[in-house]
């Protein structure tokens, strides 16, 4: 439906007469409304793919932010791919404690299709040449298969279930979702990098090395750690520990040289340590961000455009696996939501073993 004269100014759409939900739904029952309409905002609907969005992510399309010159400084520790070499000894291993009396863990490799098989051997290839995999002569094994990648190519997969489930899992806390984007409160120039196969910078327990053979190809051994480990997401936060980095303005220095200063101290501790960022997945500089689901910015704390989309199309469910399945994702509104619980009363009583469906 095309309007008009559509409203043109904020004062005007504030000014459009409210009803509640209440008489909303008494309308519509009775028949008293004949038409609705949805408005959308136009770029949100022809919002780019993320694909796009890293793909258009260079060096080039940086030269005209203010961190370029910081971000050249420290180019060594933004690669196209991680140096060819041997990790170096962080003073942190991984280590993978099994409960007592756990039997080799071994699981048969099945067949893959011809591309994976080649994107497996070029793959432990390059580690192989790195000094970071080594020829397998464990008893255990996990079989190896691929995955595509959003951003194209295959991501490498081992199918641990064995292992992980006959590991003991380590305590070490996690920061609660709202205490990390509580601690951004009053921040108004956000940065975020995303470390270049993050947890494959991680040497393993000398030990535990044997733990990780994989079947593959060519029938390699792990040397550093693979993100599969069940472990290692308990691990890992431990060590890669300042990701986000948020800036207030401090005394006569601006957001945009208080920025640098930090970026400049965590490239500088990444070089020391040999740690890289993946560039296309990195943000510099943002006054609004994604974290944990959430748009963090300058004036607060939004739902993310995204997953409020996904909701609001979220096809009408026709029974109650399908509402349950709807009101699990629609509890992410619940912080931004007035009474959320009263208004999804009505949908909540229909999960009742005897409520009617008309």
């Amino acid at each position: 439906m095309k309007l008009e004269n559509p409203p043109t100014l904020a004062s005007e759409l504030t000014s459009l007469p409210v009803t509640s939900w209440r008489r909303f739904a008494r309308d519509l029952h009775d028949g008293r409304i004949e038409q609705i309409c949805i408005h959308s905002n136009v770029e949100r609907m022809t919002a780019k793919s993320k694909k796009e969005r890293f793909d258009e992510q260079s060096w080039d399309s940086l030269k005209s932010s203010p961190f370029y010159v910081v971000l050249r400084e420290y180019r060594d520790v933004l690669p196209d791919d991680i140096p060819a070499e041997l990790l170096q000894d962080k003073g942190v291993q991984h280590e993978i404690d099994l409960v007592p009396g756990t039997k080799y863990c071994v699981t048969r490799q099945w067949p893959l299709p011809r591309e994976q098989v080649k994107g497996i051997d070029d793959f432990f290839e390059s580690r192989r040449k790195a000094g970071q995999v080594r020829e397998s002569k464990s008893p255990r094994s996990a079989p190896t298969f691929c995955v595509k990648k959003a951003q194209g190519g295959w991501r490498i997969v081992h199918a641990y279930n064995k292992l992980n489930n006959a590991t003991v899992l380590a305590q070490t806390p996690i920061p609660r979702k709202y205490v990390v984007i509580d601690s951004m409160a009053l921040s108004t120039i956000f940065s975020a990098l995303d470390p270049r196969d993050g947890f494959y910078q991680i040497l393993m327990r000398e030990s535990d090395i044997p733990l990780t053979a994989v079947s593959t190809p060519s029938g390699m051994l792990w040397k550093c750690v693979t993100h599969l480990l069940r472990s290692v997401p308990d691990f890992a936060p431990s060590y890669f520990d300042d990701v986000f980095t948020h800036i207030r303005a401090v005394d006569a220095k601006s957001e945009v040289e208080m920025q640098k200063q930090h970026l400049r101290k965590l490239f500088a501790l990444m070089r020391k340590h040999k740690l890289y960022a993946n560039l296309k997945k990195c943000i510099f500089g943002a006054s609004v961000m994604p974290v944990l689901g959430c748009l963090v910015g300058k004036n607060g704390v939004p739902p993310d455009p995204g997953k409020v989309r996904v909701i609001n199309e979220w096809p009408t469910p026709s029974n109650v696996k399908e509402l349950r399945q709807f009101l699990g994702l629609a509890t992410y509104l619940c912080k931004y939501v007035s009474n959320y619980a009263g208004k999804i009363h009505p949908l909540s009583q229909l999960l009742k073993k005897d409520a009617a469906w008309g």
